[in-house]
């Protein structure tokens, strides 16, 4: 059974809960994204997999999860690129933000999403339980895709895309 920290709006922690159960209540709990750019400053996507419990097929950040309860999130987010792209390296904590959409399947994604950023220049190797397909993307196709077809994205991606560009520019990536 995966659990998630449950958090109050200023990320304290609360408890915990089986993940289904707080998408399914709506529960508020701690995420992460991690966004990795090559040294073009192309960022690299991938496509969840259609086995997803939510999201299916869509295109999204580089890694999202869950910290485990008394995990670091940093942590977290390192284990999970390693589990999920097959990318070793540590991303570094830029910002944080909350939002809660309605999700398909009558599920809740209420989050408490902390974001990281690294450089990487080489070939993923994807965990088809988590992602079925990658891609790099200059920044520039990448907003002009999301426009033309947002429903090919994931929406705490899109959230993050709209405000990304006040942060990528401490890594010389905009």
């Amino acid at each position: 059974m995966e659990e998630v920290i449950l958090v109050d709006s200023k990320d304290n922690n609360i408890g915990k809960m089986e993940k289904l159960e707080a998408h399914k209540q709506g529960q508020l709990h701690r995420a992460f994204s991690v966004l990795l750019f090559n040294d073009k400053g192309e960022m690299l996507l991938q496509k969840r997999a259609d086995s997803k419990y939510h999201s299916p097929g869509l295109w999204t950040n580089t890694c999202c999860s869950h910290p485990r309860p008394d995990e670091d999130t940093q942590d977290a987010a390192e284990r999970r690129l390693k589990e999920e792209m097959g990318i070793h390296l540590r991303p570094e904590f830029v910002y944080k933000f909350i939002y809660k959409t309605q999700l398909d399947n009558e599920l809740t994604e209420h989050e408490y999403d902390h974001v990281y950023i690294g450089e990487y220049n080489d070939t993923p190797t994807l965990a088809p339980e988590e992602a079925s397909d990658w891609k790099f993307m200059s920044m520039h196709e990448l907003k002009e895709d999301v426009n033309h077809y947002p429903d090919n994205y994931t929406v705490w991606f899109k959230i993050i895309l709209e405000s990304i560009d006040r942060h990528i520019h401490t890594l010389n990536l905009s």
